[in-house]
């Protein structure tokens, strides 16, 4: 940096001018309030407590009428449990582009908000009960509900405080939540719009069930880790061949599963007509072989071997083949048959069926997938319900009644084997299990109780993507005017909207807000009259979604419908459908606005936050809720390993904040590049507790040099010196960097340039040089005016600018200079003269720092070979080319060089200069290398310049004529000692 308060120029950091004492006291030396150390701990919550006292919110509020609208509108975490490392992420990177927008004249009213419904609190709740030895199933709804309430409450709470915390500016009184009364009412008027629009209906399909949970789950509730099960091949039977000379009389198709569970549910046999399937003869097996020599199946021509050698066939003999085509009509037999499963296996044709794996049939269960559902509907094939929601077979399932799916793979495999035996002993075609074996592979789990999950049919609510409303069609079309920041996610976002089936927005729960809809008994009509779902939202606004379940229907259906003739639907809504329906209830508040400018999450809310949000906006309101879509990336250890306790690489926020303080975080976020996955640990932290020390210690230097400064003292722009309006010049770019940054969003490498600046161009070079000026210089030089005049620019750009990221330092460094009863929080950004931008200059000022780069280069060498000590010592002589001579003129080389004496010659002829020489800069050097001495005279007591003039004044003796002259008239920081 630039040295300690008590440094002399060119004195080593912390070394006193002992030999010039009797001149200290003249020399311009920093002072200021603001300390070396932050000590941000203790510091920042005390800053809280002063904002709160001065009513910064509330000031911030009344500055706020009458300028154009900024609105972001807050994506609700989840109310359950401490921050993590990835909500202070996403909630400093917000935080930051509000109060950005609010420093360039956008009123931004930021609304914070929590999700506050759903399992996550019912589980935490059950816990509870089952510590106290408790029945959740014998707790009254209404009690279960108001336990979930409050503790979604207590959390809520810590989460604000933790919030604020992390200098989180935002409308705390005003925020929201999804359980408040208002917006319970608000949601289940969203329901009701589909509801009365057609889109939402009831239908029987398979949806992803935790057996554990005992709820469908949403797409972006699951998660995939490995996961071991039994595969199997299985044998069907032919029974019908409409085209008997395709020789498949005592044929059996083979198929191939990872869920040997749902052979129970088998309805059908999917093929694909433009494989080729081959009818194969097996002569010859291994002794562990479930196949019988002689037995004949049918699979995919390419995949013969595959399965001859799994199924322990040590020869065969092909048949004969042919297209899949011709397999459209036949008929194969379940292999449980005669055991309860008495229907028939029709084979249809479908092309998600391929031939890189398993035999190219593939077993469909119209109750466990989404391809096999798909098919059935088509086909009309029925859709079986046989497993509870606990995951259990139901009890009328014959063989395996009772037994849990995911234990059913032995009594399914033994069952098979059976059948096998039972075929082969009366010589008909195969029928049961080919052959066992196992995989590893990755499988869906849900996200809280990291348990697998199944594919299950069950009645359940959905809205429809493709009916009459067009929701997909219309979602897709509103993403075209949607920006996306980074560009590249846009793909991810319309690929999954593109490809969802329909939505399936219930839940077997209790704490969420019930889709409340009637269907009549007989009829199975769902009831849509838009009296009573209004009947249903004003009880809601009122008394809560409780009263849903303490209330007589009569009391929304009115005289117009017999309760009696009704069904009341009890299942909660999917909290994505509560989430994404947060626009409808936040954003018509006053100061806000409908549709969002943008919406700001991680990667997982394109299958999350996102797009729920578009889909339930689309669908009520035809319009995306957003015009723009920033995506942050997920937090990693140092290692880029996933977080979690029992590897003990847990970052957690409230840690940071106690050892480090939040304007550590802050910085770390806006260092690091969001739009990736971002990597955290005690070495980053500690890396950027370095960047923000020297980033604390230029705030610091330019309050020191700035003590005293009054406005008088400013000089204008046109009499600043040259190395003064390249400072100028360099703001602007900076000024226009952030400006850009505020329109796009895009802040990655913003404030690492401005570290740099501050770094390099400000403490390395220009604090550096103007050192001599303004610690020595008269009080009354222009030189040093002009250096203090940048220097009061740079204090407060500088500052402002830093604001968003480090709020509290930020304003530390502001109140030190213009006292405690304001805040740089009230301030805007500055708007910059257009004349400082002089591109010209900024050119010829890169190619004079790469000249003095090879100055300082050569100073250090002759340094290192003890020709000179500091420095000041030396004196230069600048070899400049002839031809090139005008761009090194007009500068004092030995002030810029922090040398004593300095003389440039010109020289004809062009001498080569080590491509090392610019420190890497790509530019054209106007001279040769420079040649370093001894200067010669004397060194000044007062600046410690080595100058013949030294002594010349008799009355100073030990002084260079500048500083005699300065310490005669007085024009010192203090009075000359007698």
């Amino acid at each position: 940096m630039t040295g300690s308060e008590n440094s002399k120029p060119g004195a080593p950091a912390g070394q006193k001018n002992t030999a010039a004492d009797g001149y200290r006291d003249t020399v311009f030396l920093p002072k200021t309030s603001f300390p070396m150390r932050g000590n941000l701990p203790k510091r920042e919550p005390e800053l809280l407590a002063r904002w709160a006292a001065l009513d910064v919110d509330g000031k911030i509020r009344d500055a706020a009428e009458g300028r154009p609208l900024f609105v972001l509108h807050d994506g609700p975490p989840y109310a359950n449990g401490h921050l993590h490392i990835g909500h202070a992420l996403n909630k400093i990177l917000k935080d930051v582009i509000n109060r950005s927008h609010r420093m360039s004249g956008y009123a931004v009213h930021y609304v914070p908000g929590w999700d506050c419904h759903g399992l996550p609190i019912e589980w935490k709740v059950e816990e509870e009960f089952r510590k106290a030895k408790r029945d959740k199933d014998s707790i009254p709804v209404l009690q279960f509900r108001g336990e979930c309430r409050a503790w979604a409450g207590r959390w809520l709470d810590v989460q604000m405080g933790e919030f604020q915390r992390l200098g989180v500016q935002g409308e705390w009184s005003h925020r929201y939540s999804t359980m408040d009364y208002s917006s319970e009412a608000a949601i289940a008027e969203e329901i009701g719009r589909f509801l009365l629009n057609g889109s939402l209906y009831r239908g029987l399909r398979p949806v992803m069930w935790s057996p554990v949970e005992k709820t469908a789950l949403a797409e972006a509730e699951i998660e995939y880790h490995d996961h071991t099960s039994t595969t199997i091949y299985v044998a069907f039977p032919f029974v019908k061949d409409p085209t008997p000379d395709h020789g498949l009389d005592g044929v059996s198709a083979v198929i191939w599963t990872t869920t040997p569970w749902t052979i129970p549910a088998n309805r059908a046999i999917a093929f694909n007509p433009e494989i080729t399937y081959a009818v194969v003869r097996v002569d010859e097996t291994g002794p562990e072989a479930l196949l019988a020599p002689g037995a004949k199946i049918l699979v995919a021509d390419s995949l013969i071997e595959t399965v001859c050698r799994d199924s322990g066939v040590l020869a065969h003999h092909v048949l004969c083949t042919m297209p899949g085509s011709a397999l459209a009509g036949t008929v194969a037999a379940h292999p449980l048959r005669g055991q309860g499963y008495d229907f028939d296996v029709p084979l249809l044709a479908a092309e998600f069926v391929t031939a890189d794996a398993g035999t190219g049939l593939v077993h469909i269960a119209p109750s466990h997938g989404e391809d096999d559902f798909a098919v059935g509907r088509a086909n009309g094939i029925e859709v079986p319900e046989l497993v509870a929601d606990d995951g259990k077979y139901f009890d009328r399932v014959p063989l395996f009644g009772g037994t849990h799916v995911f234990k059913a793979a032995e009594p399914v495999c033994e069952a098979l084997t059976g059948a096998m035996e039972r075929s082969i002993a009366d010589g008909s075609a195969p029928a049961g299990l080919v052959s066992r074996s196992s995989i590893v592979h990755s499988y869906p789990h849900s996200w809280r109780s990291r348990k697998p999950i199944i594919y299950r049919a069950t009645p359940q609510w959905f809205i429809a993507m493709d009916d009459g409303n067009h929701i997909r069609d219309k979602a897709l079309t509103a993403l075209d005017d949607v920006t996306f920041v980074p560009a590249q996610s846009r793909n991810r976002l319309t690929s999954m909207v593109a490809g969802r089936p329909d939505w399936c927005i219930s839940r077997q729960r209790a704490w969420g807000v019930p889709i409340a809809v009637f269907v009549h008994k007989e009829t199975g009509e769902v009831l849509r009259d838009p009296e009573v779902m209004q009947r249903i939202v004003d009880v809601f606004r009122d008394e809560s979604a409780d009263a849903w379940y303490d209330s007589d229907p009569s009391r929304f259906l009115g005289n117009a419908y017999e309760a009696a003739d009704y069904e009341q639907v009890f299942d909660v809504v999917d909290v994505w459908f509560e989430s994404g329906s947060t626009h409808a209830f936040v954003l018509g508040q006053p100061g806000l606005r409908f549709p969002a400018d943008l919406y700001l999450e991680g990667s997982d809310q394109h299958r999350g936050w996102f797009q729920s949000s578009l889909l339930e906006s689309v669908g009520t309101r035809g319009v995306a809720p957003y015009k723009t879509l920033v995506t942050n990336g997920f937090v990693m250890d140092e290692a880029g390993r996933k977080m979690s306790k029992s590897l003990g690489n847990v970052i957690a926020p409230q840690d940071v904040n106690d050892t480090l303080g939040a304007d550590i975080l802050r910085l770390w976020v806006m260092n690091s590049d969001t739009s990736e996955d971002l990597r955290i640990g005690k070495e980053i932290l500690r890396q950027q507790g370095e960047l923000y020390r020297r980033l604390r210690n230029t705030l610091r230097w330019l309050l020191g040099a700035l003590d005293g400064f009054t406005p008088e003292e400013a000089v204008p722009y046109e009499d600043l010196p040259e190395l003064e309006k390249w400072v100028l010049h360099r703001l602007t770019e900076f000024g226009r960097l952030i400006s850009d940054a505020v329109e796009t969003h895009e802040w990655v490498g913003v404030y690492p340039a401005l570290h740099g600046f501050c770094t390099t161009d400000l403490s390395a070079f220009y604090f550096d040089v103007r050192k001599d000026t303004i610690y020595c210089d008269g009080a009354d030089s222009l030189k040093r005016r002009a250096a203090r005049t940048v220097l009061d620019h740079l204090h407060r750009c500088l500052t402002i600018w830093l604001a968003p990221v480090l709020v509290f330092t930020a304003d530390d460094a502001w109140t030190a200079r213009f006292g405690e009863e304001t805040s740089v929080h009230l301030q805007a950004f500055p708007k910059l003269p257009d004349a400082w931008h002089d591109a010209a200059l900024g050119e010829r000022w890169v190619t004079l720092r790469a000249v003095r780069r090879i100055i300082t280069t050569e100073i250090e060498t002759a340094r290192r070979s003890g020709n000179i000590g500091s420095s000041l010592q030396a004196a230069i002589d600048l070899p400049v080319f002839e031809d090139q001579a005008g761009l090194v003129a007009g500068v004092d080389w030995a002030e810029l060089a922090i040398v004593s004496q300095a003389e440039l010659s010109v020289i004809p002829a062009t001498v080569p200069v080590p491509e090392s020489a610019a420190g890497g800069v790509d530019v054209a050097l106007p001279c040769g290398l420079p040649m370093v001495t001894v200067a010669p005279g004397e060194k000044c007591d007062r600046c410690w310049r080595v100058l013949p003039e030294v002594g010349t004044n008799a009355a100073y003796a030990t002084l260079c004529l500048r500083c005699a002259d300065v310490v005669e008239k007085g024009l010192t920081c203090a009075p000359v000692s007698e």
